[in-house]
């Protein structure tokens, strides 16, 4: 589903039916597939460490190893280390079919702060503004973020404010029409008076979602940064205290370079929340472990596939189950 938003296909939407959600499969059994190849990656090498035997020092770096090439990051593996090292020591546990365990638990404790759902009720309307990099799938994600807040009974306005791409602004426009959202647009311009009229057609409407989409760059384009940063403080003009959320989307194919896309995108947006697409797509998933261990900003939403329903809020317990199978 959702072909038109991928990169040089037919702008086109396939209908949602109703009873699609209802139909399909649980959200852990479609975690667990969407997260298979780094359950490859890291639980499954995991398997061999775990099925019995002395925990010693070889046992530790073996353990070490496989964090660090399932993109834990060095931080992240050596405070996952230290703690299960803690836990062992504490708990006086003697066998690796135990380590299990306390890996899960040392995970729990280092994702579950990520755990915050977005709440969108303490505004009206509530601004969510969207950055990220070239292909990051930001305009996927704005397309299923619309549909899951009108699944919930709130009406939806889209802001085009990416005016470099034009196939950005007909995805949106298409999306729009074929599912009755609003989208606010300009053929051509700045991105920052888009918002601004987004924001007070919004107010006109009492319209409660503003999803503002914006153009795609990349951390190191200071002069595109600072634009970003002039786009923000606009929103903050046409209503007091907008955006009410700024979400970072990061590919979670790009692993470490995501943790450096949070740091500079934070220092100069004040990230409030963050969205981890093409998990389905990437053995890369435990660079989860590495943004919170670096910039702990809370995980709102991930994303494993192209179908409607493919985006959920953040759970870290489901995340670690389906990463690392009991």
């Amino acid at each position: 589903m959702f072909d038109f938003f991928k990169k040089d296909k037919p702008v086109t939407t396939p209908e949602v039916k109703p009873n699609e959600v209802a139909q399909s499969q649980s959200w852990a059994t479609r975690l667990k597939q969407g997260l298979a190849k780094t359950r490859s990656q890291l639980g499954n090498q995991l398997a061999s460490i775990f099925g019995g035997g002395k925990i010693d020092a070889e046992v530790y770096e073996e353990l070490e190893t496989i964090l660090l090439t399932s993109d834990v990051g060095i931080s992240a593996t050596q405070h996952l280390l230290d703690d299960i090292k803690s836990r062992v020591k504490r708990q006086n546990l003697d066998d690796t079919v135990q380590l299990k365990a306390a890996l899960k638990e040392s995970l729990t404790d280092l994702l579950l702060p990520l755990q915050k759902p977005l709440e969108t009720t303490t505004h009206q309307p509530f601004i969510i503004m969207l950055a990220g990099v070239n292909g990051a799938g930001k305009t996927t994600t704005i397309g299923k973020l619309a549909k899951h807040f009108q699944s919930e009974g709130k009406s939806v306005l889209i802001a085009a404010g990416d005016t470099f791409r034009a196939a950005a602004r007909e995805q949106l426009q298409v999306w729009g029409e074929r599912n009755n959202v609003h989208v606010v647009a300009q053929t051509s311009g700045d991105p920052a008076a888009v918002m601004f009229d987004a924001i007070n057609s919004a107010r006109a409407k009492n319209i409660d979602i503003v999803l503002a989409d914006t153009a795609g760059r990349l951390p190191t384009q200071m002069h595109l940064m600072d634009e970003i940063a002039k786009v923000k403080r606009v929103m903050d003009k046409a209503l007091p205290g907008a955006p009410h959320e700024v979400l970072l989307v990061l590919d979670a194919n790009t692993g470490q370079n995501a943790v450096s896309q949070v740091k500079i995108f934070d220092d100069a947006l004040g990230v409030t929340g963050l969205v981890l697409s093409k998990l389905d797509g990437t053995a890369k998933g435990g660079v989860i472990a590495a943004i919170a261990q670096a910039r702990p900003i809370p995980i709102r939403y991930i994303g494993i596939g192209e179908a409607i329903d493919d985006l959920r809020p953040f759970n870290a317990n489901e995340f670690i189950d389906a990463m690392i199978e009991s």
